[in-house]
């Protein structure tokens, strides 16, 4: 899987921004203003607990890892469809949002009933929404848990900093 550094911005005006340098060096960048600025950091951080927890390279960060632009999961879809893989992993943030939003922590049945209902109104082509074990379901939670606080520790201002896929011989990267 290519390396890529998620920045995340915590700007002083309320808004934020999400940079992403690959390991090449090319980099893509999105500014979030307005009440963006708050929907969509726990948005990314929510994608990034369930990739690096399930082990996905495939969904929203392996794929900028692997060259795509932030706007290319936007109309007109300059890449094309979006891949399976990611999209099983939107319905999963999208359920993580919903406990989020919710102020709830549903049981793992809960929570996957709610990414069959969540897939089953997919607009793309029919996938199989992939069922969380326990096991899973906290993992993610517990890596989201880490990186939600080291967001709330983060001052207007400054930038959050994590690290996503591998170097090039293989050894794994922690967050930075």
């Amino acid at each position: 899987m290519p390396y890529l550094t998620i920045r995340i911005k915590k700007n002083k005006d309320g808004s934020a921004s999400l940079a992403c340098v690959r390991g090449d060096g090319s980099s893509t960048w999105q500014r979030q203003e307005g009440v963006l600025g708050a929907v969509f950091p726990p948005h990314d951080l929510s994608h990034y607990a369930v990739e690096t927890a399930l082990g996905y390279d495939r969904a929203f960060f392996g794929l900028i890892a692997a060259g795509w632009e932030i706007s290319d999961f936007a109309a007109p879809w300059p890449q094309g469809p979006i891949p399976p893989e990611a999209r099983q992993v939107e319905v999963l943030v999208g359920a993580l949002d919903v406990d989020r939003m919710t102020g709830q922590k549903r049981s793992v049945a809960e929570f996957n009933e709610q990414v069959r209902f969540a897939s089953s109104r997919d607009t793309g082509r029919v996938f199989v929404p992939r069922e969380l074990t326990e096991d899973e379901l906290a993992r993610v939670r517990h890596r989201l848990m880490e990186v939600f606080a080291q967001w709330a520790a983060i001052e207007a201002g400054s930038t959050l900093e994590l690290a996503f896929g591998s170097i090039s011989d293989g050894q794994a990267l922690r967050d930075i």
